[in-house]
């Protein structure tokens, strides 16, 4: 299937690394100009260079200024802006009881803030392109809570229902917005979590290739009648019929 990304003008955060670098790297093999950004310069630019990014940048997506600074400079080195992956890193380990509210003020600026930021910069290019897709990689914890990861089950349910909101607000503009919730997938993440693969009824962890040839998909041609969606790329592991 020729998913029509040749030459889509594509920002990715927090891709370094794990689902954030596959994704960008599946949409380059696209034929996509791809613009990535982390907080960790030296690793930003290896990966860049590693995928063939159309550019890179150092940039801290949960703080203030930096997102919209960010997109100025993609919008910029790309000439506008097609597709917006909006990806952070996950939040640290905790119950309620054992998370302190300093804890949730930064994640508060990291997973939800960091999206409002972000989009809000990348809207008026998104409308400009004419075919805009924003996707957002939360996790399956908005549909399934997961024990002890009380910041990311809140926060990224948070950024579910923007998702839902904005999908309707933008669809006139013809910008799809969709979610993919992920669980499972080998990343770092799942490493620093002592995770198992025995929660998949597949029986093995999922590649993050896997994961990303479903955002390249959300972000193609054929998927412009998807929007408002939560994909789950789980293994089958949640147990919700919805």
């Amino acid at each position: 299937m020729d998913l029509g990304l040749k030459d889509r003008r594509a920002l990715v955060t927090a891709a370094s690394k794990g689902l954030g670098r596959a994704c960008a790297e599946a949409l380059a093999h696209e034929g996509a100009r791809v613009f990535i950004a982390s907080r960790d310069p030296a690793a930003i630019e290896a990966t860049g260079k590693a995928i063939k990014a159309a550019g890179w940048a150092a940039a801290d997506v949960s703080k203030e200024g930096e997102p919209e600074g960010l997109v100025e400079q993609a919008v910029a080195k790309l000439g506008g802006l097609d597709i917006l992956v909006v990806n952070a890193g996950g939040p640290p380990r905790g119950t309620f009881q054992t998370t302190s509210v300093e804890s949730w003020e930064s994640a508060f600026h990291l997973t939800l803030m960091s999206a409002v930021r972000l989009v809000k910069a990348a809207l008026p290019s998104l409308k400009q392109s004419g075919h805009g897709r924003i996707v957002f990689i939360t996790s399956i914890s908005v549909r399934q809570p997961i024990a002890n990861l009380v910041l990311s089950n809140s926060l990224r349910a948070g950024v579910t229902d923007l998702a839902k909101t904005l999908s309707r607000e933008v669809a006139p503009d013809g910008i799809t917005v969709n979610c993919l919730a992920p669980d499972g997938i080998l990343t770092d993440r799942i490493r620093e979590l002592n995770l198992t693969a025995a929660n998949s009824p597949l029986g093995r962890f999922g590649d993050p290739s896997e994961f990303a040839a479903a955002c390249a998909f959300l972000c193609s041609k054929p998927a412009g009648y998807i929007t408002g969606q939560t994909l789950g790329v789980d293994g089958g592991s949640l147990l919700g019929v919805h």
